[in-house]
C-alpha cells in the first residue's frame, strides 16, 4: 500500500467559509484524492495532519504549536514508510503578524521544511520520501471574522507561485500550482468550499500517480 501524508493548514483541515464548522472527511480534498488513487484498484492510504493557523516556521503569538518546523522529523518517524508527503502551507505566512513576510519568505519556508523531511531519523531501510509542493491559492481580501487576522495578506503575497515553483525546483520536489484550478471563498477570502476541495482532489491525482509509480521503481 503507498502511504501519502498531507501536512497542511485550516484550508486543508476543511474549515467552511466564514463559520469554524468542518467540511466531512469525504469532502475533503485528500479523501478525494484517496478515493481516485484507488478507484483502479491501487492501494493507497492518505493520511491528514492538518492544523488551523499552522505557518510554515512561524510561531502564533496568540495560539502554541502553529510552527510547521516542529516536531516534524518525529511525524515522519511515525507515519514511516512514507511513498510521498505533500506540503501545502503558506497561507498563514501571510497573518497580521507577519508583516515583512513576501512570497520569496514563504517558499524559503517550504524549503525549511523539505530539508527537515528529508533528514527525518526514520528507520534503516526505509525510504526517504518523495515530496510534492503544492501552492495555496493566493488569499482574496479577507471577509467576516477573520478579515483583521489576515488584514492586507492578498498584497503581501505577490508573486507566490513563481516563488513556490522556484523553490520547488531547486529542492528537487515536484510542485503544482493550486492557483490554476481553484480560488479562495467568496465568503471570506481565505478558505476553500466543498466545490473547491473536489476540484483540486481530482487535479492532483494525475500528478501524484506517477510520483507513487516512481517511488515503487
Amino acid at each position: 500500500m503507498d502511504h501519502i501524508f498531507v501536512y497542511a493548514d485550516s484550508l486543508t483541515w476543511g474549515i467552511v467559509p466564514n463559520t469554524r464548522q468542518r467540511l466531512a472527511f469525504e469532502e475533503r480534498w485528500p479523501m478525494i484524492l484517496e478515493e481516485k488513487l484507488n478507484a483502479d484498484g491501487r492501494r493507497a492510504r492518505v493520511t491528514e495532519d492538518c492544523l488551523n493557523g499552522r505557518r510554515t516556521v512561524w510561531e502564533d503569538p496568540f495560539k502554541p504549536g502553529r510552527n510547521g518546523l516542529i516536531g516534524l522529523a518525529q511525524k515522519m518517524e511515525i507515519h514511516s514508510p512514507l511513498a510521498l508527503v505533500i506540503l501545502m502551507l503558506g497561507t498563514n505566512d501571510f497573518q497580521f503578524c507577519h508583516t515583512h513576510n513576501d512570497a520569496w519568505s514563504a517558499a524559503q519556508g517550504v524549503a525549511t521544511l523539505v530539508n527537515e523531511i528529508r533528514r527525518a531519523p526514520i528507520e534503516p531501510g526505509m525510504p526517504v520520501p518523495r515530496i510534492l509542493v503544492i501552492c495555496p491559492p493566493v488569499p482574496q481580501p479577507a471577509k467576516g471574522a477573520i478579515a483583521p487576522k489576515f488584514q492586507g495578506s492578498d498584497l503581501r503575497c505577490g508573486g507566490l507561485a513563481e516563488a513556490f515553483a522556484t523553490m520547488a525546483a531547486q529542492m528537487e520536489c515536484a510542485f503544482f500550482d493550486a492557483n490554476t484550478v481553484i480560488r479562495t471563498s467568496t465568503e471570506d477570502g481565505v478558505h476553500l468550499d466543498a466545490a473547491s476541495h473536489r476540484t483540486l482532489g481530482a487535479a492532483i491525482e494525475p500528478v501524484v500517480r506517477p510520483l507513487l509509480d516512481a517511488a515503487r521503481a
